[in-house]
């Protein structure tokens, strides 16, 4: 009888430890909660460089709107800036295409003078060239169309886009 009260004691206590206290997956939960807000609360400039993930960012230009071409440069421009005065990695990569390319152009870019800064001050910044419309605006021109030696030749504007989305690159249109 003494065991049976003794085993009937023992339930009895573990039955008020499972209402009273959390179950242990709440527990869990509940601290990573805790660890989660903590995270949150620090910074990123105090995490380990090892942990801290460069910043990719894709500006389209297919507009030949020098107000809009400017727009993009400001945002290279600001961007670098602001993650240069975190000490963290930024790369910028403008791509070009369609009316866009005029912005890389030696003949016509109402830019060239600011890239040609830039590009020496930023070296954290790119500029992609569509390949098809290039050839397009050359067959439409009957001459080779020339670009700015910052400029680079990708065989698709497009196509460049999504491949650095499908890496992970954030991409904005201004």
């Amino acid at each position: 009888m003494t065991k049976l009260r003794k085993m009937a004691g023992a339930a009895a206590a573990i039955v008020a430890l499972l209402l009273v206290a959390p179950s242990s997956e709440a527990q869990v939960n509940k601290e990573q909660s805790g660890q989660a807000t903590k995270l949150k609360a620090d910074t990123k400039t105090n995490l380990p460089e090892a942990i801290k993930k460069p910043h990719r960012l894709i500006l389209q230009v297919n507009s030949n709107e020098p107000a809009m071409m400017n727009l993009a440069l400001n945002n290279a421009s600001n961007v670098v800036q602001y993650y240069k005065d975190l000490g963290e990695k930024v790369s910028v990569e403008v791509v070009t295409f369609g009316p866009g390319l005029h912005m890389l152009r030696e003949d016509t870019s109402p830019v060239k003078a600011r890239i040609e800064t830039l590009a020496l001050s930023s070296p954290e910044i790119s500029f992609k060239a569509c390949g098809n419309t290039r050839e397009n605006m050359s067959k439409a021109e009957s001459k080779e169309i020339r670009l700015i030696s910052e400029a680079k030749i990708v065989p698709s504007g497009v196509v460049r886009v999504m491949e650095l989305q499908e890496q992970g690159w954030t991409y904005v249109k201004p």
